[in-house]
Formats: structure tokens, C-alpha cells, sequence
């Protein structure tokens, strides 16, 4: 007998073969595929999609109505805000079968993707980066970077406590909301304490 250690409401259709990490919780009318990989303490929202092929790192929070297709992972700490929207091919059609086409998604450690934010496939969004709701984002994005719009545009910089980061004269910037340092050097930001 296998015990389950993780929590799946009674609608929750998981098949044979998916792997779900100790701690997670999957809610109403959600539908995890074999082969799919979610690691511990994660949080599936109510009417949320993984197929078969996705990875999401431990302590990833997918609100409702999100589907993560074939092709996607999430690292640790992600947060999918709800209905935002992941593709997998980059030129479908209904008539024309491009299974072997799915490109493959990054979300980086920390990472927020904001309601009804889409994301095009074969696109790496860095770590800690901040997509803003309803943004469309086509192209690779810089770990720390705020985008915003459609098409998605890089308006400024976020800590990894979700703040806004205003840098001074010679590039440095503190988290108001944790007191950490972060430093903008040749379009790159990285946290120095």
C-alpha cells in the first residue's frame, strides 16, 4: 500500500505515473497527467492543467485556471498568478499535428508571472524576475526585471521580496521591503547582501 503525502480534493483527477511532492496540495477539478513532476509544498488552484513533461520545483503556487503544458518548468518559489497562460507551439494549427514542435519554457527560481500575463514558448524568464498582469511576453527576460504590457516591455528592476528597486548614480539599490542590497551593473542586477 502507498500512503499519500500530499493533499487531492475529491475532484481532482491525478493519472497513474504523475509524481507530487510531500506537502502539496491540489484542489478542485484539477488534472495532473502521468509524468508530470511537482515537487513539495506546492499549490494547485482550483481547474488547473499539468501535463505530462512539466516539472515545477518545490513550493510553486498556481492559482486558479492555469494550464502548464508539455514543455514547461517551473523552478523552486514560482508563483502563476490566475489564468495566466503558457504555449507550447509557436505556430499552431488544428490541421497540422506539431507534437514533436513543443518548445521548451523556463521560469527561473522566484520567479512571478501575474494574472493573465501570456508567455510564448521558448522563452527563459530569469530568476526573481516580475511579470506584470496581462503582460505578453515574447523573449527572453533578465532575472530581476519588471515587465510589463503587450508586447511585454522591461520597465525597471524587483528584489527578491517583491519590491520595487530604485538604483542611485552608481548603481545601487535597497529592498524598502527587506533591507537587502542589489547592485545594476552593465544591464544586469544581482544581490550583494
Amino acid at each position: 500500500m502507498i500512503l499519500q503525502n500530499y493533499y487531492a480534493h475529491e475532484t481532482a483527477v491525478i493519472d497513474p505515473g504523475a509524481i507530487i511532492g510531500e506537502g502539496s496540495k491540489i484542489w478542485h477539478f484539477c488534472h495532473i497527467m502521468s509524468g508530470a513532476v511537482i515537487g513539495a509544498d506546492c499549490n494547485l488552484g482550483q481547474n488547473v492543467f499539468v501535463a505530462n513533461e512539466v516539472v515545477l520545483g518545490n513550493n510553486v503556487k498556481v492559482q486558479n485556471n492555469v494550464s502548464i503544458y508539455a514543455g514547461v518548468v517551473c523552478e523552486a518559489d514560482v508563483f502563476l498568478g490566475p489564468s495566466m497562460v503558457f504555449t507550447n507551439v509557436y505556430n499552431p494549427r488544428s490541421a497540422v499535428n506539431r507534437k514533436g514542435e513543443y518548445l521548451r519554457t523556463v521560469v527561473r527560481q522566484g520567479a512571478t508571472i501575474g494574472a493573465n500575463a501570456t508567455i510564448v514558448c521558448g522563452v527563459e524568464i530569469g530568476a526573481f524576475a516580475f511579470i506584470g498582469a496581462g503582460a505578453l511576453v515574447r523573449k527572453d527576460v533578465p532575472p530581476y526585471a519588471l515587465i510589463v504590457g503587450n508586447p511585454g516591455r522591461h520597465i525597471g528592476w524587483m528584489s527578491e521580496h517583491g519590491e520595487r528597486l530604485y538604483f542611485d548614480t552608481q548603481g545601487f539599490a535597497t529592498c524598502p521591503g527587506s533591507g537587502e542590497q542589489y547592485q545594476l551593473q552593465d544591464g544586469n542586477v544581482e544581490k550583494t547582501s
